[in-house]
């Protein structure tokens, strides 16, 4: 049997991707192996790796190291802002706080030049140094301390200079001058702070007392000179009050007398201009009423013209333009009937000329034609004038035979003969033969009818 190379055969369809199944266990165990050793790297940059934050210090020790001077030391110092990757097993990592350290200052019984005991209560403001030669010296001496070491430590430093400078000043230079007193402190002390590797930020003086009363007996004699000039001066201001006050008022009498002889002649001078003004008044007044008596006499007059005026005005608005528009209207009504009139005259004629010219043409049988078609009308014509014919009240008498009522109801029929019979006798016409079939003329000229 031949070599058999896993890699020259072919590859199944169904493996994923079309890889090989231990291709991707290789791809999968490196990856892991990689993901490793990228988390231990950066565990062991955190391990190692110190970034200095700005309130302290790091302190690497362990070897020895040369200082920008040239002094070979047993340690380096990284300060805020850089970052520093320390050696494994042969470096150790310390740090350093740099943040302020408040310091009460209390101080009994500290002379002061002249052999008087002070009581002196101060504050403090100190820090670790930041500068590189003093912070060598903190580093010395603090490295590992906590801060209530080193506030012991700065504040027994202050109290020492604090007796130092009040040896060499008087109490009123301490009492009336404390900032020049907490500046001559700061100056002796920054020495030894220097030394130990601190700096002093801030120095003030709460309080400064004595227990035998020195310095109350100081104030007296100015508190008593100042209560006798106060008083000096509240007498001086009296009487300097009441002579202002005697001045304002007899200036204010002056000026009292001097303001009623003011308003007395004003007042007088008013009295002259009021009555002037009164009889300018009067005169303007009664010139007013005197005109306007005369404009109301001139309007009352021009009012008198107006109201002729409107009344002419009323009349004519109210008689004569209605009538003059009446009679105007009535000559065209009367035109226009007359139109009408002569126009229905000249139509009748027309129509009475093509009547007479139809009857020429058709003879005798025309006048009968034409009472045919309009036989309604005739008819309607003669028994509406019968509905004229009204009587109220008939008195019947009879003879005792009957017929009187008879020859009553007789009596409508014959009226009706009675027209028929006139309008036989005016146009020629007899509508009764024509009703009843006698007429020979209309039946020979007209057989269909």
């Amino acid at each position: 049997m031949q070599g058999f190379d896993p890699y020259a055969a072919p590859v199944p369809e169904s493996y994923p991707f079309g890889l090989d199944p231990m291709l991707l266990w290789y791809v999968a165990i490196s990856a892991i192996i990689v993901a490793g050793l990228l988390f231990l790297f950066i565990q062991f940059l955190r391990s190692f790796l110190y970034i200095a934050r700005p309130n302290e210090a790091l302190v690497f020790s362990g070897q020895r190291y040369t200082t920008d001077e040239g002094q070979s030391v047993g340690f380096r110092i990284v300060k805020s802002g850089h970052r520093v990757v320390r050696i494994p097993f042969l470096e150790i990592v310390s740090r350093l706080d740099m943040t302020v350290i408040p310091v009460d200052i209390v101080v009994n019984n500290a002379y002061s030049r002249g052999n008087i005991p002070l009581e002196i209560h101060a504050i403090a403001n100190v820090k670790i140094h930041s500068q590189d030669k003093f912070l060598r010296n903190a580093v010395e001496r603090f490295l590992d301390k906590s801060r209530s070491d080193i506030e012991l430590v700065a504040q027994q430093t202050l109290e020492g200079a604090l007796r130092e400078v009040l040896a060499q000043l008087t109490p009123e230079e301490v009492n009336e001058d404390r900032l020049k007193f907490a500046e001559r402190l700061i100056h002796s002390v920054e020495d030894d702070l220097q030394i130990l590797g601190l700096q002093l930020d801030t120095l003030k003086i709460q309080s400064v007392s004595d227990s035998t009363g020195y310095l109350d007996s100081l104030g007296r004699p100015k508190i008593a000179a100042a209560l006798r000039d106060a008083e000096n001066a509240e007498n001086q201001a009296t009487q300097e009050i009441q002579q202002a006050q005697s001045e304002m008022t007899r200036r204010a009498e002056v000026a009292r007398a001097s303001a009623q002889t003011a308003t007395q002649t004003k007042q007088n001078e008013l009295r002259q201009v009021r009555a002037q003004l009164e009889g300018q008044a009067q005169s303007i007044e009664r010139e007013a009423e005197a005109a306007t008596k005369t404009a109301r006499a001139m309007a009352e007059r021009d009012l008198q013209g107006l109201r002729s005026q409107l009344e002419q005005r009323r009349l004519q608005v109210e008689v004569v333009i209605p009538a003059e528009f009446q009679r105007q209207a009535q000559t065209i009504i009367e035109r226009g009937l007359a139109a009408q009139t002569i126009e229905n005259g000249q139509a009748q004629v027309e129509v009475l000329k093509a009547m007479s010219d139809a009857w020429a043409t058709m003879g005798a049988q025309a006048r009968e034609l034409y009472v045919i078609q309009h036989l309604d009308q005739i008819v309607g014509a003669v028994v509406n004038s019968m509905d004229d014919v009204k009587l109220n009240q008939v008195h019947i008498i009879d003879q005792g035979d009957g017929e009187a009522l008879a020859a009553y109801a007789a009596s409508y029929p014959k009226m009706v003969g009675a027209v028929m019979k006139s309008l036989r006798d005016s146009t020629g016409i007899d509508v009764t033969a024509l009703l009843s079939g006698q007429s020979t003329a209309l039946s020979t000229t007209n057989p269909k009818a």
